[in-house]
């Protein structure tokens, strides 16, 4: 009988990595499309806007009138985008304290065993379905004076706590939140509940055994475990903020009297003046802005949640 022939390991090596090594024509192919496309509609777009920011420009003149940095010590000195900055940070902080915690106990709550849980799952996260037009139309109806709002107000006899709640410059950002969190709460709820899903019962289970408390199992196992899906429904949150633009804009178009502009509304009506330079400079700024926070989750959360998963060195 014929002895089986073993393969040296040095042979088996150099097979492995002659099949895990693709040619590089054959990467090149498949990766072109996707580099043509991100430079066409990313890059492109970025360099240009940066290169307008440098100029006073109308958008119809040829790029002469040179003005170097004169653009962005506009912005920053100009009061109306400072509050509008504000309000974006107010949005920020209202959702990271509201917004986001109360997604997380409705998601621990539609995790357990309540009945009619699938509907209630589905309830809440249809409005993230809707069109952020849509939404705005909706509730601009709802809350205009004498709207639904209102009337359901008189209804009940609490017709003292009728507002303007889109006119009055004091309350209308926060009416303006509420409409958001409305929109984007069940968003947050699924990426909650799918986090909660990918725990081990056992966990749980074993913390039961040895006597803790529902809080205690929470706080000890639950929450540290469920810190990455946490994290990235922060960052969702903070980036979403920052670029809010489509559903500010129908509702109350950055009024009363800039009582609810954003960095995204700001820039849009020095377009609509014709100061693209201008506009391009604050672009700069949100794109800045936005850019900073992604490499500070991507260096400081996203590699601290991929530790140990052999994702990053």
């Amino acid at each position: 009988m014929r002895a089986p022939t073993s393969t040296s390991p040095s042979a088996s090596s150099r097979r492995t990595r002659r099949l895990g090594r693709a040619p590089v024509g054959t990467i090149a192919l498949f990766l072109l499309p996707a580099l043509a496309l991100y430079s066409v509609f990313v890059l492109y777009p970025i360099v240009q806007s940066m290169r307008y920011s440098l100029y006073d420009w109308n958008g119809l003149e040829p790029l002469e009138d040179f003005i170097g940095l004169d653009n962005f010590r506009r912005a920053f000195s100009d009061a109306p985008f400072r509050d509008a900055v504000k309000h974006n940070g107010i949005i920020v902080v209202l959702s990271l304290l509201i917004q986001v915690p109360a997604a997380l106990g409705l998601a621990l709550l539609l995790n357990s065993r309540i009945h009619g849980r699938a509907v209630l799952r589905t309830l809440f996260f249809a409005p993230y379905v809707l069109s952020e037009v849509v939404t705005g139309v909706v509730w601009r109806q709802i809350l205009r004076p004498d709207g639904l709002l209102d009337r359901s107000l008189d209804a009940v006899g609490a017709s003292g706590l009728t507002h303007e709640w889109l006119a009055d410059p004091d309350i209308v950002l926060y009416s303006l939140f509420f409409i958001i969190s409305w929109k984007y709460f069940g968003f947050h709820m699924v990426i909650m509940l799918a986090g909660l899903q990918q725990l081990p019962h056992e966990l749980n289970e074993a913390a039961a055994i040895d006597g803790a408390s529902s809080w205690q199992t929470f706080r000890h196992i639950t929450l540290p475990l469920l810190g990455p899906t946490i994290r990235v429904s922060v960052f969702l949150s903070i980036i979403g903020a920052l670029q809010l633009f489509d559903l500010v804009w129908v509702t109350t178009k950055g009024g009363p009297i800039g009582a609810s502009s954003t960095m995204a509304t700001f820039l849009y009506e020095q377009f609509r003046k014709g100061l693209f330079g201008y506009a391009s400079a604050v672009s700069i700024v949100i794109f800045g802005l936005s850019l900073v926070i992604a490499l500070f989750y991507q260096r400081v959360a996203l590699r601290r949640d991929l530790q140990g998963t052999g994702l990053v060195g």
